[in-house]
């Protein structure tokens, strides 16, 4: 008999969103064979200082506002911002996206965020990944209901994946998702016995009487095999991709296994934290620095290694909310408002800063110290749901939302 105490490793059945619908495939599915449109989505946790990640040189008030943390004008330094349209320009750390932006494989949507004024990082976050900003009790996410209406031929048990430990509420709801945080932990765990553990586990679901936790198991061990398959573990980037060994540029490397495994994966998340920077923020140098470093190298690697991949996906990066103008008495600064969101592949015409520049005058400012918002984060979602992914109707995707096509930024041709 074996032990109770073999257990599933970073819970991964337990991540599978079961909803109360049934089974996720039929009993004959197979992974899609065809290349379909993918999105890759990246939470930026904390709220990213928007300012300095896509630095408005051309304007003024930026510098008077921000005496000691402000990024310099470009002249050509390693410490000044990279110029990308007169007007705005890449934080020097930044500078692994710059040849993408020169392809024009990479747009900016600045001065962008939600209707609503919180400035509480759950409150925010919940709101961003329901799209439902003011509404707290969405049962679902965004991605998820994304999931829900657009029909897929041959679902997959990876259709919608976060590489995280726990599944994000973008992810949750009625479609089946999976959070896996280790491809290669994916599945029964129990030393030598393991294959062993996972035929009694598989046999006992089997014989459940419910019908829900028959078909969930079921598809929990297809996905396994499917996995198993697809040998992770001798994954190699291609074309010299070199991720960051941090938790975030592993994350990104998974997520380009798991698209060249042609497992059916059509909707990814990753998130990486460390952007509340209220004190000892930096400019060129410090903390928020070495943070833009890791997540644009680790961008840049998946970017190379997908290839031409890129031409299915798009990589969509995203955060809660900006920072306040104004640097604040601790060389940091507070949370905000507005903020910048970066679009990469699939079809994006890049090479360009997407949205209304209210400026930086305090007069124009949100509440007098915030960069006002001119864009609604769902009108760059439902761009990306719609002309990307190709759902005709976005109103299931943003319940409350009256979105249409002359809202979007005009990403795609």
């Amino acid at each position: 008999m074996l032990s109770r105490r073999v257990f599933l490793k970073n819970g991964a059945f337990a991540f599978v969103s079961l909803g109360f619908a049934p089974s996720f495939m039929a009993r004959t599915a197979v992974a899609a064979s065809g290349r379909a449109r993918q999105l890759i989505a990246i939470f930026q946790r904390g709220a990213v200082d928007g300012l300095s990640l896509v630095v408005p040189h051309g304007d003024a008030e930026y510098y008077r506002a921000r005496p000691t943390i402000a990024i310099a004008r470009p002249n050509g330094g390693d410490a000044t911002a990279i110029d990308l349209d007169g007007f705005f320009g890449f934080n020097p750390r930044l500078q692994p996206l710059k040849p993408l932006w020169d392809r024009h494989e990479l747009a900016v949507v600045h001065a962008c965020g939600s209707p609503d004024s919180t400035r509480s990082h759950f409150d925010a976050q919940d709101y961003m990944e329901s799209a439902t900003p003011g509404v707290k009790n969405t049962a679902d996410g965004w991605l998820n209901r994304y999931l829900q209406a657009q029909h897929a031929d041959h679902p997959s048990p990876f259709r919608g994946v976060a590489l995280t430990s726990q599944l994000p509420r973008t992810l949750q709801g009625t479609a089946p998702t999976l959070a896996v945080s280790q491809l290669a932990q994916f599945g029964i765990r129990a030393g030598q016995s393991s294959e062993a553990a996972g035929a009694s586990f598989e046999a006992e679901y089997a014989a459940a009487a419910d019908s829900v936790m028959n078909g969930t198991g079921r598809d929990a061990f297809h996905a396994i095999r499917m996995l198993k398959a697809a040998d992770p573990a001798k994954y190699a980037p291609a074309d010299g991709a070199a991720y960051p060994r941090s938790a975030f540029g592993q994350s990104l490397r998974q997520i380009a296994q798991l698209t060249k495994s042609n497992v059916g994966l059509e909707v990814a998340f990753a998130d990486v934290g460390g952007w509340d920077t209220h004190v000892n923020q930096g400019a060129a140098q410090g903390q928020l620095a070495a943070r833009l470093d890791d997540f644009s190298r680790s961008i840049a690697a998946l970017v190379t290694d997908l290839g031409d991949r890129m031409a299915d996906t798009v990589v969509l990066t995203m955060s809660e909310f900006g920072r306040a103008v104004t640097e604040n008495g601790s060389r940091g600064t507070d949370h905000g408002h507005g903020n910048a969101m970066l679009v990469i592949g699939g079809g994006v015409r890049g090479g360009r800063v997407y949205g209304r520049w209210p400026g930086l005058a305090v007069d124009t400012r949100y509440d007098g110290r915030d960069l006002a918002v001119t864009t609604d984060f769902r009108d760059v979602f439902a761009e990306v749901v719609s002309k990307h992914l190709g759902l005709r109707d976005v109103r299931q995707v943003f319940p409350g939302y009256a979105s249409s096509p002359s809202k979007y930024p005009g990403l795609f041709g």
